[in-house]
């Protein structure tokens, strides 16, 4: 077990391993509920959608973590109602999107993920971002690096940006903001894919993609466990029109601002 004192300094290769772990287990019983004929779909208070499944691996992450890593609060989509007054305290914590893309989940299109960051003095240090449809994981630490891993077998994450005559940009499925409609047009020539989920983050950090410029709103588990994916190979998540970095804890609101997240080496 690690406390909560050295969790953040201490991280190995294995730590990370076990949080891959926790996040298949998280996996497996999405999958179970994936592979139903049919499930319950209900909504939240923001009218976003929330099934069974979701629950189900938010229940098993957290406790999982709280067994694993003794100490470490745990900040979770579906357990976000916890007072500003007492998370500014935490110097370190996980931060989780049990399901990230539920609606990609419901239209059964297999673009959603498992997320668990690590978060160190508002710092996205380790992340591990799971696809179950596609059984591949995608995971780093700032101090170790980035790997995937896809049907059992492990690969680095090197940090190597393809070179393309037009620059590919990835986007969301299900958001397309205006803000993000005029960037793309002041951008120039490109190609677009959507994606759904962490993936986006994903693609650039393996090089098949350049450019995920987010001018709408997400929240913080959202983005968390594939920036620290991103960013242990190498690539940048800056906010809008900033050079600042996106970052975390900072501030009562769980909102991100707009960002633009960028592949290893990328340079328009």
């Amino acid at each position: 077990m690690i406390d909560k004192t050295t969790v953040a300094l201490t991280l190995t290769k294995q730590d990370l391993l076990e949080v891959v772990n926790i996040a298949k287990a998280a996996g497996d019983a999405i999958m179970a509920i994936y592979g139903q004929d049919d499930f319950v779909v209900s909504h939240k208070g923001d009218n976003s959608p929330i099934t069974m499944a979701d629950v189900a691996a938010h229940h098993i992450i957290v406790q999982a973590l709280a067994k694993r890593f003794v100490g470490i609060p745990v900040m979770s989509e579906e357990a976000a109602d916890i007072p500003w007054d007492e998370r500014r305290q935490w110097q370190s914590y996980w931060l989780i999107d049990p399901l990230d893309g539920t609606k990609e989940f419901i239209k059964r299109n297999g673009e959603f993920t498992v997320n668990i960051a690590l978060i160190h003095q508002g710092i996205a240090i380790a992340g591990v971002v799971y696809a179950p449809v596609f059984n591949t994981y995608y995971y780093g630490a700032k101090h170790l690096g980035a790997w995937r891993q896809k049907t059992g077998l492990e690969s680095p994450l090197l940090g190597v940006t393809r070179q393309r005559d037009v620059p590919i940009i990835v986007g969301s499925r299900s958001h397309l903001s205006p803000d993000l409609t005029k960037y793309l047009l002041q951008l120039g020539e490109h190609k677009m894919l959507s994606v759904g989920s962490s993936l986006k983050f994903c693609m650039l950090a393996e090089g098949e993609a350049d450019l995920y410029p987010r001018l709408g709103p997400t929240s913080e588990w959202d983005t968390a466990a594939a920036q620290a994916v991103l960013e242990s190979a190498g690539g940048k998540v800056v906010r809008y029109g900033s050079d600042e970095p996106l970052t975390y804890n900072q501030k009562p609101e769980i909102l991100n601002p707009y960002f633009i997240a960028t592949a290893p080496g990328w340079v328009k």
